[in-house]
């Protein structure tokens, strides 16, 4: 690498990858994403890029497989000697001790970069996600509600949040103790002391973050104590927006944003779904009245070894057939959280995968028959198996939409002449007006 890596980070699944990209795309830092380390010749053209990222899908991956997997993955963005290196998760902070378990990736980065304590952010006021004494809060509707109170999460079909204690919830999936950084230390006139002692007596420390005062100073802690080597932070976004603000201040980054232009409208998009969410059902049903010709595809059917191959079949057809009639396409295998969840559950990390990498599939012969030039991938666990299969090695933004943060528009870069340039935006399950994919086939910022 040209430039000094100001960050590396991987993210727990691809939307939450590509919503670390917009954060710090919106603040002038050139940000790729690779969705499997790279090799020369890929890496090249982002030299001059001071943040690197790479896609994995620990979110829905098992602690043992973590083990291998996961600490490969750490050890690449260890080599690449970032000033700081961050596990993303997601900023509902939803997991469990036997898939998505954040404990176990603060074990193992700790681990690996020798660190005494390793900072935890979760709180993002952009995201409408707060932290406040340790619990942990979220928007939904126009409303706040504690995580484990939150009308979607506290009943997610695989890591409902049932406690909203951060701390306590991140106790049943570590044993590593959990030191606090609550609003009265953020706001103290002496807050390097007391987070200097919390550091010593912990080996997590999580900090509180309310409001955009808190995150800078906040920002201000995590650059204040990084290791000369590089350290290690877990969070979600929040801790992109946390360090904007005292980069801009070293004049590390550009003192004004960057003006992105819009791409316009496309005549057709396609869009996959695996989105167990509300929200993204309320989008399909929407979309379904404007235009969008919405595709079901009978999960426990795709699941099932005999019956998977005509299922694929009969939803490529007819997806095949609206898109020669003009119309958008989606294909969805959920429509909202009760959506032959336990069939899915039951089928495991196997199933989870089939339904991903199935989706994906269909996406590729749908942009290949029909030269799409545009295309959307919802929901967190379905977007890394999904684009797997599209030949894409790396990402960048195109256009980032500040009205739905976390779900970009971004470019492919690709090998394979047909992928290489395609519009992707990838939509975790809880982002999102109900137009959402309407805004994206008409390139609405």
């Amino acid at each position: 690498m040209n430039t000094p890596l100001l960050l590396s980070y991987y993210g727990d699944d691809l939307t939450g990858s590509t919503d670390v990209m917009e954060a710090l795309s919106l603040h002038g830092v050139k940000t790729v994403l690779f969705l499997a380390p790279p090799n020369e010749d890929q890496l090249a053209p982002f030299a001059d890029f001071p943040a690197i990222g790479l896609a994995g899908t620990s979110r829905s991956e098992s602690p043992e497989w973590m083990e291998t997997y996961l600490t490969n993955a750490l050890a690449w963005l260890q080599s690449l000697n970032a000033s700081l290196c961050h596990y993303k998760v997601c900023s509902t902070f939803d997991s469990a001790p036997d898939i998505g378990n954040i404990g176990k990736a603060l074990e193992i980065g700790k681990a690996l970069f020798a660190q005494s304590c390793v900072p935890l952010v979760v709180g993002a006021p952009q995201l409408k996600r707060y932290t406040v004494f340790g619990q942990h809060f979220a928007a939904f509707d126009g409303e706040v509600h504690r995580i484990d109170r939150h009308p979607v999460m506290s009943r997610h079909p695989v890591t409902p949040m049932a406690e909203a204690d951060l701390r306590l919830h991140l106790a049943k999936q570590t044993l590593l103790s959990i030191g606090l950084a609550d609003v009265l230390c953020i706001e103290s006139a002496d807050t390097d002391s007391l987070v200097d002692q919390l550091s010593r007596s912990n080996d997590v420390l999580l900090y509180d973050t309310l409001n955009r005062n808190h995150q800078a100073k906040v920002g201000a802690q995590l650059w204040r104590t990084r290791l000369s080597e590089g350290s290690y932070v877990v969070g979600s976004s929040a801790v992109e927006y946390a360090l904007v603000d005292i980069w801009r201040e070293q004049a590390l980054i550009p003192l004004s944003p960057p003006v992105f232009s819009s791409p316009g409208a496309v005549e057709q998009i396609a869009v996959v779904s695996g989105s167990c969410s509300e929200v993204t059902a309320r989008q399909i049903r929407y979309a379904e009245t404007n235009e969008f010709r919405a595709i079901a595809v009978d999960v426990v059917k795709l699941i099932n070894d005999q019956a998977h191959t005509d299922t694929m079949n009969k939803a490529l057809k007819e997806a095949i057939e609206a898109l020669n009639q003009g119309e958008s396409v989606i294909v969805y295998t959920a429509m909202g959280p009760n959506s032959d969840a336990d069939a899915v559950h039951r089928g495991g990390e196997k199933a989870r995968h089939l339904i991903g990498r199935s989706l994906g599939q269909l996406l590729r012969q749908m942009v290949e028959a029909h030269g799409l030039k545009r295309i959307v991938i919802a929901g967190g666990d379905t977007s890394s198996h999904a684009l797997s299969q599209l030949g894409i090695h790396a990402l960048t933004t195109r256009l980032p939409l500040p009205e739905t943060p976390g779900s970009p528009l971004c470019i492919a870069h690709s090998d394979q002449p047909a992928f290489d340039g395609l519009e992707v935006a990838l939509k975790g399950g809880q982002i999102g007006s109900e137009s959402y994919f309407l805004s994206i086939r008409d390139g609405i910022a």
